[in-house]
């Protein structure tokens, strides 16, 4: 099999794959931090390890944005945005119910594509999910510090592999080559921003909305075994199962996980239409509107309210979000990402001040029931009292939020725990910065 790189085209940025094998069931493979198609194609322990699965699958092998061949795209992608890739690359190839393999930083995109997208995931296939980083943050910082500063050079490559992989440390030519995959995978900076993001991306709210059958997998005795194990008990009747090795990384060492994932996917039936998704919510509200009525009459009132909801959608539109309701003079709609929900929120917040209006919006991102079409359910209450505790222009979010927009750039203000109505318990909530300049003026219609 000979390699035959394409591209896939994700909101105008090149993404790299390659598909091996033909067989009737897709398997696509997330990337652990950075890959490089050629590179590993090249190497013997990864190509075996493909052709290995391709010998049941059709396996899809894709370089994540600012990894490999793949571009960049200007800035390092929120977590959302990869995940758009993902579905970029399964479009293109013709793939609309695969199952996605990943491990370690991966893990978490492709967690966040089943719970966003179960339709769409026939089993989710999981290797050391959990993140193996210090419950210490000032260690942690001071280890992601370290990385953007020795990324690449032997010494530190060289420390990787005896800390996670000791079994490769043992060669020479392997230290080598694995010192050339760091360097060739990924630069420094988007080595920083994979590792910074595994670490603040809290999934915590993610995992128990997964509703494809799911397998994790973990070797014994490694430093990956209890966060792997602890991953599956978040992950609603999911397997786990052990396998060969007790290294943290290297996957393709173990030639049984394809073994594994082959008897799980036989094994399991086609999942049934989900009654369930993971969505970011996103309701806006009009303040003081009662008393703007009264003052401009309801011709007037009426007038503005219709320029109010045209720029709304508008927006909704260009950050991709789905109306789910209109009540008098707010707004609920429903995102497949967190980012995009405050981006959408804070250029409707700036773009009806040119109306003389102000707005208060809150996001949050839960599991929610599907009725007909529509979503229900406690996190579209916690949503809509996030909103409510919102000041005059402004974008308040929940800590679940905040946790899944790690590494984007948005700037976001603890305003400390609130109860909110009729909601369990108290909720952390954050008030995010106002909107760059970029998005504010991307969100004005072109003049006349």
């Amino acid at each position: 099999m000979g390699l035959d790189v394409r591209y896939a085209r994700s909101g105008g940025v090149a993404i790299a794959y390659h598909v091996v094998g033909d067989g009737d069931t897709d398997l696509v493979y997330v990337p652990d931090y950075m890959s490089n198609l050629v590179f590993h194609w090249e190497s013997p322990y990864y190509r075996e390890f493909y052709e290995r699965l391709a010998q049941s699958f059709r396996l899809i092998l894709f370089d994540k944005r600012g990894t490999g061949l793949s571009d960049h795209g200007g800035q390092f992608a929120a977590l959302e945005t990869r995940m758009d890739d993902l579905r970029a690359v399964l479009d293109d190839v013709g793939s609309t119910n695969p199952v996605v393999f990943s491990g370690h930083e991966g893990s978490g995109m492709a967690a966040l594509y089943a719970a966003s997208y179960p339709e769409r995931v026939r089993a989710l296939v999981l290797f050391h999910p959990g993140p193996d980083f210090s419950d210490d943050s000032s260690q942690a910082q001071q280890e992601l510090a370290d990385l953007r500063e020795r990324w690449g050079t032997r010494a530190y490559s060289d420390e990787l592999l005896r800390h996670g992989c000791p079994t490769l440390y043992e060669r020479e030519e392997d230290r080598e080559w694995f010192a050339n995959e760091l360097r060739l995978g990924a630069s420094p900076a988007v080595a920083y921003a994979l590792n910074r993001a595994f670490l603040e991306n809290d999934l915590s709210e993610v995992l128990p909305a997964v509703r494809a059958p799911t397998l994790i997998l973990y070797r014994r005795g490694s430093v990956g075994e209890e966060p792997a194990l602890a991953v599956a008990r978040q992950i609603p009747g999911s397997r786990s199962t052990p396998v060969s090795g007790t290294d943290y990384f290297g996957f393709f060492l173990s030639h049984d996980i394809a073994d594994e994932i082959e008897r799980f996917v036989r094994g399991e039936r086609e999942p049934e239409v989900p009654d369930s998704v993971l969505a970011t919510l996103l309701f806006t509200d009009i303040v003081a509107s009662t008393e703007r009525a009264a003052e401009l009459g309801d011709r007037a009132w009426r007038d503005l309210l219709e320029r109010h909801h045209a720029l709304v959608r508008r927006e909704l539109g260009r950050f991709r979000g789905e109306e789910q309701d209109t009540a008098g003079d707010g707004f609920f709609a429903t995102f497949d990402g967190p980012a995009r929900a405050i981006r959408c929120a804070q250029a409707v917040v700036d773009g009806v001040r040119e109306l003389g209006l102000e707005l208060r919006a809150g996001v949050h991102t839960g599991e929610c029931e599907l009725h007909d079409g529509k979503v229900a359910g406690l996190a579209v209450s916690i949503s809509a009292r996030v909103a409510a505790a919102a000041r005059p222009g402004e974008v308040l979010v929940s800590q679940t939020v905040k946790d899944l927009v790690a590494g984007t750039g948005l700037a976001l203000e603890d305003r400390g725990e609130r109860a909110l109505k009729g909601v369990p318990d108290t909720w952390r909530l954050y008030a995010a910065a106002e909107a760059p300049a970029d998005v504010v003026a991307a969100s004005r219609p072109p003049a006349a």
